[in-house]
């Protein structure tokens, strides 16, 4: 089931905003066209969900490698390590990906945390025949008009619509029609289950030795090919999941700095801090005190590899900072 066309409204540089991200509730739908590939997979500590809306791309979600089609719809949780990969040398891709948040509201906690145990699925990905899925373009489209409109009452609309569109996917769950794929090359193939395995062991002692024999490969092989289907160094990845998962505990429980450490595999104290530090600019114990910085730290690694000092993701931006992007891609 593959489908020509979406008759999705879309206009590649259009953001529609409710709030600001630091507000109970927010959103941001972001319309963009891409081609660029990150370097590593990234998270947030909001809510995102993603729509392709061209031919065909990939995602990786805590290692596991997806294959998308036009349609399909992505929902991602917070604190989610995940990356869009698109074919080299073709044009851009079109999508719609959603950042938000908002408090579960008393009366409805049943009914809200229903809604958002969707993006705890295994396979947080949804494909929908087609009478299913024009019912969800239709309110997207609904809150496209709103959103580009100066109606009063707007951001209410656009953030009970949002809501009708997870009721869609909730109450349709069972006709979830995505099924993962097996990737055609095999070596590909292999190093996904060797990030899939890093996602789930990182608390564990995971030399590259070990893993190359755990999976039936040299390690010599292993360490070329992983740097070649992932952009990044085996030990890079591993340091970029354990300090996620550093992060998570760190920002979300009152567990022990130490026993941090350790439950997310560093070898020492000191190791964990240079490591961590090394991707965030500041040690564990500065993180967990600045609590103003969290969440601004976490926003701005749109690409981890890159630490601290990446810029804000498009859809995180002021209109004055989209603007000076533009304007300089024009110069």
């Amino acid at each position: 089931m593959k489908y020509e066309k979406l008759d999705m409204l879309f206009n590649e540089s259009l953001v529609i905003k409710v709030n600001q991200v630091d507000d109970p509730v927010f959103y941001v739908f972001d319309y963009q066209k891409r081609h660029l590939n990150m370097e590593f997979q990234h998270f947030h500590t909001y809510y995102e969900v993603y729509v392709l809306l061209d031919d065909a791309a990939t995602h990786i979600i805590e290692g596991e490698y997806f294959s998308l089609q036009r349609g399909d719809i992505v929902l991602l949780k917070p604190m989610c390590l995940h990356k869009s990969l698109y074919p080299e040398h073709e044009s851009s891709k079109s999508r719609l990906v959603i950042a938000f948040q908002f408090p579960i509201p008393i009366g409805f906690e049943r009914q809200t945390e229903r809604l958002l145990s969707l993006f705890e699925e295994k396979i947080p990905i949804y494909r929908f025949e087609p009478t299913i899925l024009q019912g969800i373009i239709k309110l997207f489209n609904e809150i496209y008009l709103m959103g580009t409109s100066s109606i009063p009452g707007s951001d209410l609309m656009i953030h009970n619509t949002f809501q009708r569109i997870l009721w869609i996917i909730a109450t349709n769950r069972k006709a979830n029609r995505y099924t993962k794929q097996e990737i055609v090359d095999s070596i590909t193939q292999k190093i996904y289950e060797v990030t899939s395995y890093m996602h789930s062991h990182f608390e564990e002692d995971l030399p590259l030795a070990d893993i190359a024999l755990k999976f039936s490969i040299s390690p010599f092989y292993l360490s070329r090919q992983f740097k070649e289907v992932t952009g990044t160094t085996y030990i890079t990845y591993l340091q970029l999941v354990r300090v996620r998962n550093a992060q998570n505990l760190l920002l979300y429980s009152t567990t022990p700095i130490r026993d941090i450490c350790s439950r997310c595999g560093f070898s020492s104290f000191s190791q964990f801090n240079r490591v961590f530090h090394k991707y965030c600019n500041m040690n564990p114990t500065e993180f967990r005190k600045d609590v103003n910085h969290q969440s601004l730290l976490l926003l701005r690694q749109s690409d981890p590899e890159r630490n601290a000092h990446a810029s804000l993701p498009r859809i995180l931006q002021t209109p004055e900072e989209q603007e000076g992007k533009r304007s300089a891609m024009l110069r």
